[in-house]
């Protein structure tokens, strides 16, 4: 998929509805402080790290392996954020490098999942949320179950309790689970079911978890 597709989905009328509850089921769970700074592991075209970049008006920096979107992203920053060639693997950044760090759906196209992890763990100081896809969803059995197409293809659909046993051994504390998009047509029936659909009944194809990171930090450096 080009970049300017991808870009293009979330311009649409269901992207539209479907984007803005994601990001704001993400920032709910991470409250990120006014004038923090931010790390977007895996962030594609930019789309998360733009709109969080935004609203905390903070140092963010989106990381990612494929040069292509990165240049889309880098010709769309909008409010002073940046753009690196990285693995989520290996970050390229020290120890608590960030106060709050993010990954949206990238988790879901890396092999080696729990490196990841204590890597975007290793360079945050605060707290992380990531946003994943849902296997126990609508939009599995719609987008996944055959092995996916388009931007599913290849993807891995995490299930909660997999979520939890993936962090089971990760220096963590206060995991939160929430999901979103039960009914991913984006119909007036599908949005008035979202809106009073408990997001801690995790049946929505989209799956968030966020945490708080088991690093210490000094009242000085906060």
């Amino acid at each position: 998929m080009k970049p300017e597709d991808y870009e293009a989905w979330y311009e649409s009328q269901r992207g539209r509805w479907i984007g803005s509850i994601e990001y704001a089921l993400l920032k709910s769970l991470i409250r990120p402080e006014r004038g923090s700074s931010m790390l977007d592991v895996g962030c594609g075209t930019g789309h998360f790290t733009r709109l969080f970049a935004r609203d905390i008006q903070g140092e963010v920096i989106g990381i990612d392996p494929n040069e292509e979107w990165l240049s889309y992203a880098s010709a769309r920053a909008a409010s002073g954020e940046r753009y690196l060639a990285g693995r989520a693997e290996a970050l390229p950044f020290p120890d608590r490098a960030f106060d709050f760090s993010i990954s949206v759906t990238a988790l879901c196209f890396v092999s080696r999942q729990e490196q990841a992890l204590r890597e975007l763990l290793r360079v945050t100081r605060w707290r992380f949320v990531l946003g994943l896809l849902n296997r126990r969803s609508l939009l599995y059995l719609q987008k996944g179950r055959a092995g996916g197409t388009s931007g599913y293809a290849g993807a891995h659909w995490h299930t909660a309790a997999e979520v939890r046993a993936l962090f089971e051994s990760l220096p963590v504390s206060n995991l939160v689970l929430r999901a979103a998009i039960v009914f991913p047509q984006a119909t007036p029936l599908a949005q008035a079911v979202e809106s009073c659909w408990p997001q801690s009944v995790l049946l929505g194809g989209f799956l968030a978890v966020a945490g708080d990171v088991l690093n210490p930090v000094s009242d000085a450096e906060r």
